[in-house]
């Protein structure tokens, strides 16, 4: 059996960070283009949504109990439901091609997956849970 388990020593070996931090860059990338008359709406609103999943799970990761971190961890996700709602709507309204939504979205599917591991294992470690 090949063990391939990394000791996390930095927010930045997580990998629901890494997989998070790509769409936070594409996200900032597609919002530029977006009308201006959607700079205090939604393009706002979905780089602040993309930069909470970030930084919700690096605040979790500094945080010294398990039951804060999952705290934080939680509302990572909440912040990545809500990054997802606000993609299907720039898709729905023409904000982007086919082609970008699909790459975020994945990048979403993929962090969200790697975001509930990293619950499920932080959970466990939590005492009296």
């Amino acid at each position: 059996m090949n063990n391939t388990t990394q000791k996390i020593t930095r927010f930045t070996d997580i990998k629901a960070w890494q997989e998070a931090h790509k769409f936070v860059v594409a996200i900032y990338k597609m919002t530029k283009n977006f009308p201006k008359s959607e700079l205090f709406g939604l393009t706002s609103q979905m780089q602040r949504a993309a930069v909470s999943v970030t930084s919700n799970i690096a605040e979790g990761f500094g945080r010294k109990s398990y039951k804060e971190k999952v705290q934080f961890y939680y509302q990572a996700q909440g912040s990545l439901i809500e990054l997802e709602n606000q993609l299907l709507v720039c898709k729905d309204i023409g904000y982007t091609d086919r082609k970008l939504f699909n790459e975020i979205a994945r990048q979403i599917v993929i962090a969200h997956q790697l975001l509930i591991g990293l619950i499920r294992k932080s959970k466990t470690l939590v005492p009296n849970s």
